[in-house]
């Protein structure tokens, strides 16, 4: 069943070529959802199509993200993976000691280079991440 949504808000182009919108959609089960237009998407139960076409030209011009969010965007998925991948192992002295002395190298070296991301020359705008180790 295909749902036509009537009442949307806060549409905008989250994509340089235009191909993605972010829009707030008052969703008949879910009340005010925010939801994402992609072109091309078909796996959907809101009729794109008919969205579009409510949204019209309603929509804010694309606006490419400053040097500060692209920033905060870079920390917050560094300190995603600290908490996430790297604590786990660093901070668990059971699991560290069961580590062979090249395994904990590498994953201090990929700590270190977690920490040191916004010193890359190209920080915010070119980041090269690190590989986790295996």
């Amino acid at each position: 069943m295909t749902i036509t949504i009537t009442e949307y808000r806060n549409a905008a182009y989250i994509s340089s070529d235009n191909s993605r919108i972010e829009v707030e959609i008052n969703h008949p089960t879910h009340g005010w959802i925010p939801f994402t237009i992609v072109n091309g998407d078909t796996g959907s139960d809101v009729d794109l199509s008919a969205l579009k076409t409510t949204i019209g030209s309603d929509v804010t011009a694309y606006s490419a993200p400053t040097n500060s969010e692209l920033a905060s965007g870079i920390r917050l998925r560094r300190d995603s993976l600290l908490v996430s991948s790297v604590d786990p192992i660093v901070s668990n002295s059971l699991r560290w000691s069961d580590l062979g002395t090249s395994k904990q190298n590498e994953w201090s070296a990929y700590r270190t280079a977690l920490l040191d991301i916004t010193e890359q020359s190209g920080f915010p705008t070119n980041v090269t991440w690190p590989t986790e180790p295996s």
